[in-house]
C-alpha cells in the first residue's frame, strides 16, 4: 500500500506532538532527506535524521517547551498540498511549515519551511497524537 504525503505528515505531527520519533521511524526511507530553511546542510540519511531528531525531542521535553503540530494544507510550489503547521508555546505562535515527499511505501523527504510562511496555510484544528 503506497504511503501518502498526508499519512507521512500525520506521523511527523504525531512525533512532534508526543515528542517521540517511534511513529515516524518505520516510514523513513534509508536515503531520507531532511532539509530546513534554518539549517545550511541537509541531513541525507534515515540514521542522520534520527541522530538529529531524537536529542532534539529530548531537549524540548526537558525544557518543558510546548510544540503544536497541526495538520493543514497550503498552496505552494504549483500545487495545493498537505502540510504540518508548527507553533511554539501557543497555537497562535506559528513558526514553520513542514512539507513531505513520499515514494511508494516510504517517506523520502521532509522540508521545514519558513517560505511559504505558516500563516499562508489553511489550518484544520487537528493535532495528531
Amino acid at each position: 500500500m503506497p504511503l501518502t504525503e498526508e499519512a507521512a505528515l500525520r506521523a511527523y505531527a504525531k512525533m512532534m506532538n508526543t515528542l517521540n520519533a517511534e511513529c515516524l521511524e518505520p516510514l523513513l526511507a534509508e536515503d531520507f532527506t531532511y532539509e530546513s530553511q534554518h539549517v545550511f546542510q541537509p541531513l541525507e540519511s534515515k540514521q542522520a535524521f534520527l541522530d538529529y531528531i531524537r536529542p532534539k525531542l529530548i531537549t524540548i521535553k526537558q525544557a518543558k517547551a510546548t510544540v503544536f503540530a497541526e495538520m493543514g494544507t497550503v498552496a505552494a510550489y504549483g500545487k495545493n498540498q498537505p502540510c504540518v503547521i508548527l507553533a511554539q508555546n501557543d497555537k497562535a505562535n506559528l513558526v514553520g511549515l513542514v512539507l513531505a515527499k513520499v515514494d511508494g511505501e516510504r517517506l523520502k523527504r521532509i522540508d521545514l519551511c519558513i517560505v511559504p510562511p505558516p500563516q499562508a496555510a489553511k489550518r484544520s484544528g487537528e493535532y495528531p497524537t
